[in-house]
């Protein structure tokens, strides 16, 4: 009997160590610290302008975005959007359901929620079914980032006003692979993938359906940063409908090498743009 009085103290013990330490350690997510911005979210389109989205929301599209290019991308857009003029692709790769990747999805060409977690904030795209990881339970760069369009996001909560909830999302993206670009005209980002973009996301003092995204954007194809604000603006339905964006189910644009080309009604590969060559057929049977 002493022996398994003895045992069950060391055992009883235990649990309570482990439960204190538990208790200790355990990091609690109170919701009243952090801002309500649960819904479903949709691009505030600015009246009058052409091309919307675009990726500075209060221009139109194109050469009027006034974009810092350095000559070598200004002159990559420029071929792009004659090429585009022309009926081909440009740089553009949404026309062949690539993901837009970072910043580019913040455009918001559907419709996004945010789920709002003690260590991530997600945002959930219905376009792709896209997603963004936001870690902010305080870590920092991994020296092996692993890489991606949506990139590798740390964010920071920000207590403004010092009344105990949080005001400003701050948040930086890095670590990116591909090529990708800000709109449907394709104003280039630089392919050293080298982009640094940082966020501050916040609702409207005076409107909270209404939430900001000022977005900076630090790239090797910039003269200098370039800052624009997106605007969204929150449903009112109660229950909203989460409708998927499928791009590929009905997609008839194709991509063989750089050309960009077109699948007939009756299924047959046709040419985007006049005078197209069709593409190389060294691996078919020509007879």
């Amino acid at each position: 009997m002493p022996y398994g009085c003895s045992i069950g103290a060391i055992m009883a013990a235990f649990a309570a160590v482990a439960i204190s330490m538990t208790m200790t350690n355990a990091r609690v997510f109170d919701e009243s610290h952090y801002p309500d911005w649960r819904g479903q979210w949709m691009r505030l389109p600015v009246a009058g302008l052409r091309g919307n989205p675009s990726w500075d929301p209060n221009k139109s599209d194109g050469l009027a975005q006034q974009a810092p290019l350095t000559p070598e991308y200004q002159a990559k857009l420029e071929a792009s959007l004659a090429d585009q003029a022309a009926g081909g692709a440009g740089l553009d790769r949404d026309l062949i359901c690539m993901t837009a990747g970072m910043p580019r999805m913040m455009n918001l060409y559907s419709t996004m929620e945010i789920v709002v977690t003690l260590d991530s904030t997600y945002i959930l795209m219905s376009t792709f079914n896209d997603t963004r990881r936001i870690f902010t339970d305080g870590r920092d760069w991994p020296a092996d980032m692993p890489l991606s369009y949506a990139g590798y996001s740390i964010g920071k909560w920000i207590d403004l006003d010092g009344d105990g909830r949080y005001d400003v999302l701050e948040v930086e993206t890095r670590g990116f692979r591909g090529m990708r670009t800000l709109d449907s005209t394709s104003i280039p980002l630089h392919e050293d993938n080298q982009t640094v973009i940082k966020e501050r996301i916040y609702s409207d003092k005076a409107n909270p359906n209404i939430l900001h995204d000022e977005i900076t954007i630090i790239d090797n194809a910039f003269t200098r940063p370039w800052t624009v604000t997106k605007d969204y603006r929150r449903g009112a339905q109660a229950q909203p409908v989460w409708r998927e964006s499928e791009c590929i189910e009905s997609n008839s644009h194709v991509l063989i090498g750089n050309e960009h080309y077109m699948i007939s009604a009756d299924g047959l590969l046709m040419p985007a743009k006049k005078n197209q060559s069709p593409p190389d057929l060294r691996y078919f049977n020509k007879q």
